[in-house]
């Protein structure tokens, strides 16, 4: 068979610009198979507990939170990150459920713990979104020149492009890491708030506005 094909090399030439052709039309037409899903759906709770330390973020807040949660259905396993002043709980599901009915039975067992909940942190809020544990996609925005900082960095990407990429189908969070937002320190007196009639949050309502 082989010697046929040396002997006529047009012979072999045609046959493989048909087998081109025919690759070509009939890959329209296959089916392509999608990915299966291989990480667990995960809800993300976020809580701010203004002044408090970790401990007592854990005993009020995330242990309230965790009794209400457990026995939601198709619930894998949970678990909580307390820092000062604030707490991130994340839930995973089983890996065949739906991400928006995981989402909304979340949400209704943490508004069953709301009435266990400091009065800080009902006021404030606490979100309830999907997440997952590892990041799709990594930028770093960096001046060219050297001119610009890390605080007008991160102030650039909050403001004309975090937004932007949440709005991006599929996207479900996004996070700006590095310096923070600009922010303004002031040092008062007590005794002299107290003889103006001023109280703090009186300040910060001025500052914001």
């Amino acid at each position: 068979m082989a010697k046929f094909f040396i002997n006529r090399p047009i012979v072999a030439m045609v046959i493989s610009i048909l087998m081109v052709i025919v690759g070509t039309v009939a890959i329209f037409s296959l089916p392509v198979a999608q990915y299966p899903n291989i990480a667990p759906p995960e809800i993300r709770l976020d809580a701010s507990y203004t002044g408090a330390d970790a401990q007592t973020i854990e005993e009020s807040v995330a242990t309230p939170i965790e009794q209400q949660m457990s026995g939601v259905d198709n619930m894998t396993y949970m678990y909580s990150i307390n820092a000062i002043g604030r707490m991130t709980m994340y839930v995973d599901f089983d890996i065949k459920t739906d991400p928006n009915t995981d989402q909304i039975l979340t949400q209704m067992r943490q508004s069953l713990a709301a009435s266990q909940l400091p009065s800080d942190v009902n006021a404030l809020g606490i979100t309830v979104r999907k997440s997952l544990s590892a990041p799709m996609l990594v930028l770093a925005l960096y001046s060219p020149d050297g001119t610009r900082d890390a605080a007008f960095l991160a102030n650039y990407a909050k403001i004309n492009l975090i937004d932007q990429l949440s709005r991006v189908p599929g996207v479900g969070n996004v996070n700006a890491f590095g310096a923070g937002d600009y922010a303004m320190r002031l040092w008062v007196k007590p005794d002299q708030l107290a003889k103006l009639g001023i109280t703090v949050p009186e300040i910060m309502q001025c500052g914001s506005g």
